[in-house]
């Protein structure tokens, strides 16, 4: 946590620009009403409250006149307000346009602290939860998740493409459920096996990668200060001592464990983990007397104290298991037999295959860590140990000292080769005990249980996620998709980092990342506004993924009574919210151990309106009450009822008992270090509250100069880590905002009515949209060009205008004539120069049609016949000739053109004309007597005509 902030830095802070901040803005509420303004008889405007409840009243009058407006519309009889139905009231909250209504939020309680909206929500920020038992040794003061251990991941078609193939040997994804057949609900993580998640699973599951693992020493903490063991000393120690493959045994895949939703109470459904039990075979090396495996820890143990290791680290080796699942919740007490059944049949074909226990390995490569892409690439074998940073996260591998013999290599290489087909068909029978606590302690008593649907209710969304979720009637799979406000914010210090949402809160004020009050967290992550690398912890890096969760759509997977995330957009694209504003009210943790930030859930505000409208539009079907909107899509997995409204949630001036409650939740199950450590905590955190609500009176629509600038956008995120699509307020635009990177929208269906673009229904599809909005190319092509381009095109430009003007210039210098103006030389020149090329072209196409052709044989050509040796001379010499007499006519008609062109300009045209005829004569008659010379000469020698 950073230190508490004094009050000149805050008055200080107060007076900075708000880059992209959007408060309150009351006063153009005014003007939007000034046709709904009455006169008094003095004359003056009646000026209507703008809050309070007089403004309801006014609304609920406004909401009548709209409602008589719509049916004289309808049935074009005036004044029909009399016949107003109940059906058309109901319809007319989606034509409000609720962008000109409301402008801001959470004005009643403006003068109230942090402490005291934390009593009027009936919450308890003072305590909290402290763990049950500690590691006994008083210097170690933080708990740790980092461990060495096998790695089980595997990398299939379903899972995530990024995840390890580090086990060649048990197809873990044959022992999960990954179709919801048996399985009702999990944790948020979902599936720790068996390839991991992608990030458009169906579920919404994180889409993490296979972390499956058993460990074999918890090292813990790697904070030294605090007790730890650093991540060099890990290496220096396993680097230090030698081991041989070991061979892993599968025994059995259980339930158990105690998680929060369904336990203590007989009604509800149970909670457990699923986890799959192994063991290391114990092989002995040279006839030694300890175990390769026991001798491995007692070196491990020596190393490591010899290498500084802190007392955080534990004194003992880890029961081997693989934990598969967490919060796990089966449909029925049949449906959880069947499941276990099932996955320890695969574990009964396993164990045939190897009778004698299997090394871990594959043949492929990898790099550790991940990120480092093919700087550590190394080739991967058989029988290493890893050590993981995190659950998610290998950072390094330790390779045996040996390799494997013939029987270990036949065994490891089994599977892989294709070879276990026959133990499939001939295992039918599971010849071990697999119901060694498969369940928790009040499943046991409780004999059989069954998921009533019909006992669900509107708080079920306000959701412990790490717990599966409580299914509605008709739906048959869960899931994390919903509508929410962004509120994450980039960093350089994360490992995995998004766009920033918003600049207005910066929640590191509210983190202890230096466990100065906390103890541990119950699960894998840490904050959830962001983890840093090396975190002490051993926490997941994880993003920051800030979020205020508005409303649970559940599963994407239409199949399984879920809507399709194409059908959520068009749902969305449809509504017209008003600017979400927002105002921080308290930090406290709630009944299950969860830190949280509560905002005021203010149901008269664009967030309330916006809730409301959600349920209208695709709620389920609950206590008579049904959802409608015009594309005639719904879901029957939504965590919320068609009935459902935001007065219903809590807050003191609601009924708390609907699922309109915005909260962001900063950490799951925290653990403090004492009572007292916990209320400190609290109240450093809820004096920065204050500080926020003293900066923000009416709310703030968050948002940054680069994503949603003007503030209060909506967001549909596929589960906690991913953000998908983004809306904006007063029906503004919506886009594609996924993995840190906007773009153009990626679905584009086709038009949902008849008429297709034609239909102004079909206006907000992308598809109508780009057609109706196309671009010039001109356009296109000069926005291309970019800043430098365009500045380059008017450089060229300019400057080849002044050549232009500078070679003009010069021209008309030698040229113009007395008194004559630079207009008139410029007319005069283009004039003449016309003139002059066309008579030139005239005269010298006129001189070589005749040459070339005589007007009598215009179609034919005369082809000679075979000439002896006389007549190639006398040919040439008539050739010769032809040439001289030619070119005497071209020189006799170019002194003629030279002669004309010296005569006076005022010669008129029937002069001209009787000399150009007189020569065309002349023309005429010599290329006659050319003719009949020619014909004369040919008599002798025969010749052919040939049509030309």
């Amino acid at each position: 946590m950073k230190p508490a902030i004094s009050t000149a830095s805050l008055v200080a802070a107060s007076l900075l620009p708000l880059s992209s901040a959007k408060l309150a803005d009351r006063g153009r509420l005014h003007t939007s009403r000034k046709l709904k303004q009455g006169k008094l008889k003095n004359g003056h405007s009646e000026q209507r409250p703008i809050e309070g409840q007089n403004y309801r009243v006014n609304l609920k009058q406004d909401f009548k006149s709209e409602g008589r407006a719509l049916q004289e519309k309808k049935t074009g009889v005036r004044g029909a307000s009399s016949q107003v139905s109940q059906a058309t009231t109901d319809e007319l909250p989606f034509n409000r346009h609720l962008s000109s209504q409301l402008t801001g939020c959470c004005t009643t309680y403006q003068s109230y602290s942090a402490a005291d909206m934390c009593e009027l929500y009936s919450q308890d920020c003072v305590s909290g939860e402290q763990p049950s038992h500690d590691s006994g040794d008083e210097d170690c003061t933080q708990a740790g998740l980092s461990f060495i251990g096998i790695s089980f991941s595997v990398n299939t078609a379903l899972g995530n493409p990024y995840s390890y193939q580090l086990c060649d040997q048990f197809p873990m994804e044959n022992i999960i459920d990954r179709n919801y057949d048996y399985v009702m609900g999990m944790d948020e993580d979902g599936w720790l096996v068996g390839g991991g998640y992608k990030s458009f699973d169906y579920s919404g599951k994180m889409p993490y990668i296979d972390s499956s693992h058993t460990e074999l020493l918890r090292i813990g903490s790697i904070d030294t200060e605090k007790g730890g063991t650093s991540i060099e000393q890990v290496y220096e120690a396993m680097n230090s001592i030698q081991f041989a493959p070991f061979s892993i045994f599968p025994e059995f895949v259980k339930g158990g464990g105690k998680h929060h939703s369904g336990d203590g109470d007989d009604n509800g459904v149970p909670s457990g983990d699923v986890t799959l039990i192994v063991s290391v075979v114990d092989t002995y090396e040279d006839n030694d007397s300890y175990s390769s495996y026991e001798e491995f820890l007692d070196n491990l143990f020596d190393a490591m104290d010899a290498m500084g290791g802190g007392p955080c680290m534990d004194d003992h080796d880890t029961d081997p298991h693989v934990s598969m699942a967490r919060g796990v919740k089966f449909k029925s007490s049949y449906h959880q037999s069947q499941y276990f059944y099932s996955a320890n049949l695969e574990v009964a074909v396993w164990q045939s295959m190897y009778p004698k226990g299997v090394v871990i390995g594959s043949k492929g490569y990898a790099s550790f860590p991940p990120n480092s892409g093919s700087k550590n690439k190394m080739y991967i074998g058989y029988g290493n140990l890893y050590f993981f940073f995190d659950r998610a996260n290998i950072t390094k591998a330790f390779t045996p000292y040996r390799d494997l013999s013939d029987s270990e290599s036949y065994y490891s290489t089994l599977y892989s080769k294709g070879n276990s087909g026959p133990f499939y068909e001939s295992t039918t029978e599971i010849g071990f005990d697999y119901n060694k606590g498969s369940g928790s302690q009040e499943n046991k008593q409780q004999e059989y249980y069954e998921h009533n649907p019909y006992g669900w209710n509107a708080k079920m969304a306000k959701h412990d996620m790490t717990d599966g979720w409580d299914l509605p009637p008709n739906c048959n799979q869960e899931g994390e998709t919903f509508f929410g406000i962004p509120l994450s914010q980039k960093s350089d210090s994360k490992l995995l980092s998004t766009n920033s949402f918003q600049n207005q809160f910066d929640f590191e004020y509210l983190l202890d990342r230096n466990f100065t009050y906390i103890k541990k967290f119950g699960t894998n992550h840490g904050w959830l506004v962001g983890e840093t690398i090396d975190n002490g912890a051993g926490s997941i890096v994880d993003k920051d993924t800030a979020h205020i969760p508005l409303f649970y759509t559940g599963t994407t997977n239409p199949a399984m009574g879920g809507m399709s995330v194409e059908n959520l957009i068009k749902i969305a694209k449809k509504i017209d919210f008003g600017t979400l504003y927002i105002k921080p009210a308290f930090v406290f943790q709630d009944d299950d151990g969860s830190v949280k930030l509560q905002f005021e859930a203010d149901a008269s505000s664009a967030l309330g309106y916006l809730y409301n409208s959600l349920c209208k539009m695709i709620g389920i079907s609950w206590n008579y009450e049904s959802p409608y909107n015009d594309l005639g899509v719904y879901t029957n997995c939504a965590m919320h009822a068609a009935g459902d409204r935001a007065s219903y949630g809590c807050g003191p001036n609601n009924a708390n008992s609907g699922g309109f409650c915005p909260q962001m939740t900063l950490a799951y199950d925290v653990k403090f270090q004492s009572a007292n450590h916990a209320a400190a905590y609290l109240n450093e955190c809820n004096n920065y509250v204050d500080y926020w609500r003293s900066l923000y009176p009416s709310g703030v629509a968050v948002g940054t100069n680069s994503f949603c600038p003007d503030g209060g956008c909506l967001a549909l995120f596929l589960n906690r880590y991913d953000v998908f699509y983004v809306f904006k307020p007063d029906l503004g635009g919506s886009w594609v905002e996924f993995m840190g990177e906007s773009m153009a929208p990626t679905i584009s269906p086709a038009p949902t009515y008849e008429g297709g673009c034609d239909n102004p229904h079909n206006k907000d599809l992308d598809k109508c949209y780009r057609k109706k909005h196309i671009r010039k190319a001109s356009s296109v092509a000069w926005d291309s060009l970019g800043t430098v381009g365009q500045l380059s095109f008017f450089l060229l430009a300019f400057m080849a205008s002044t050549l232009a003007i500078s070679i003009f210039l010069a021209r008309a210098k030698r040229r113009r004539r007395d008194g004559e103006s630079y207009f008139g030389f410029f007319v005069r020149d283009i004039q003449g120069g016309k003139k002059k090329r066309k008579k030139l072209r005239k005269k010298v196409g006129r001189g070589l049609d005749a040459d070339l052709l005589s007007e009598d044989e215009q179609d034919f050509r005369n082809v000679p016949g075979r000439p002896g040796k006389s007549d190639r001379s006398r040919s040439s010499r008539k050739s010769k000739s032809s040439k001289s007499s030619r070119s005497r006519a071209r020189s006799k008609s170019v002194r003629r053109s030279s002669k004309k062109d010296d005569e006076s300009l005022e010669e008129n045209k029937s002069s001209k004309s009787r000399a150009r005829s007189k020569s065309r004569t002349r023309a005429r008659s010599k290329s006659a007597r050319r003719n009949r010379k020619d014909d004369d000469d040919s008599d002798d020698n025969p010749s052919r005509r040939q049509l030309v």
